[in-house]
């Protein structure tokens, strides 16, 4: 059975959704469906309960594809001579996943897509915001509990500031993968120049040029926080939790309504307040410099007192 050639392993909301359906229309490379089994970030048994203790990730760990067997099979469909892959952006941020990536793909070729850290923390709170399950309305409060929620035995999802610590998830990748087989995107270059960063993806990839069409972003609807709101986003906290104990697809089919009441109507989407922004700028000034040093890039544009917010707003 086949192993994947080629790793999209980074970083979460950062645009590997984007990159994975973009490759996916070339000939020659195939791409897991799932899209993100997360199969590196376990180690050939069931992800540990005490690391899912955050609203809803004992339900979302049970999509987890983790079984060796059932991993290999998601590649068994690709055409003769196509390079296969997937797409697990936390594979970045997991220093054993680096270990078992090098032990199990001696020969990977892997691609990270890093953003603005505090872009992508912020799109990423929003992410859990609108689905119900981040339980704290201010952004820059829940980023001030990431080290209790840590402690508690949320999921990586949770970790908002940490995940985009490229820096040193790089420089551990370093010291375990050969720095040539590691091809590192910026979500800027992604959404400004998509046909010139695609093609890049593909050189490094080593397959003729291809369709260079990145799709459009899936922009949920806004949920502001209103009293009828909190009583639906404890009953999706609750939903999810019992989920942990249903088949998945059961989970889902009943969250869906929950969803569309929570997420109805035209309200403003919230942005990246200058003041929370300066106020966490920071945290990364240290990582943003050392991953300038190990790129050769000059990525300290990151360090500005504004960011280039989300997908829509960056393209319009």
């Amino acid at each position: 059975m086949p192993l994947p050639d080629v790793l999209i392993i980074g970083a979460p909301k950062a645009g590997s959704t984007a990159l994975h359906a973009a490759l996916a229309q070339h000939p020659l490379l195939f791409g897991s469906d799932p899209k993100e089994p997360k199969y590196f970030l376990c180690d050939d048994r069931p992800p540990e309960r005490s690391g899912q203790r955050g609203p809803g990730d004992a339900h979302s760990a049970r999509e987890w594809v983790w079984q060796r067997e059932r991993y290999e099979r998601l590649f068994a469909g690709a055409p003769a001579g196509a390079l296969t892959f997937e797409s697990t952006p936390f594979y970045l941020w997991d220093r054993r996943a680096h270990e078992r990536i090098a032990r199990t793909l001696p020969d990977v070729r892997l691609v990270a897509v890093v953003r603005d850290p505090l872009d992508r923390a912020f799109s990423n709170w929003t992410h859990l915001w609108v689905d119900g399950l981040e339980p704290v309305a201010d952004f820059r409060a829940a980023c001030e509990l990431e080290p209790q929620r840590v402690a508690r035995g949320w999921a990586p999802f949770w970790r908002y500031l940490e995940l985009g610590r490229y820096g040193e998830q790089l420089a551990h990748l370093f010291t375990l993968v050969d720095p040539a087989r590691v091809h590192v995107v910026r979500y800027r270059r992604l959404v400004d120049e998509p046909e010139r960063t695609l093609a890049g993806v593909h050189a490094f990839l080593g397959v003729p040029p291809g369709p260079t069409t990145v799709p459009g972003s899936n922009v949920k609807r806004w949920a502001p926080d209103t009293a009828p709101r909190r009583l639906l986003r404890r009953g999706v906290r609750l939903g999810a939790a019992a989920g942990a104990y249903a088949p998945p697809r059961v989970w889902r089919e009943v969250e869906r309504p929950l969803l569309r009441l929570l997420q109805r109507g035209t309200a403003p989407r919230a942005v990246l307040t200058r003041e929370d922004r300066a106020a966490l700028l920071g945290r990364f000034t240290e990582d943003v410099h050392r991953l300038s040093d190990l790129l050769q890039e000059d990525y300290t544009d990151w360090l500005s007192p504004s960011g280039r917010g989300t997908y829509t707003v960056r393209r319009s």
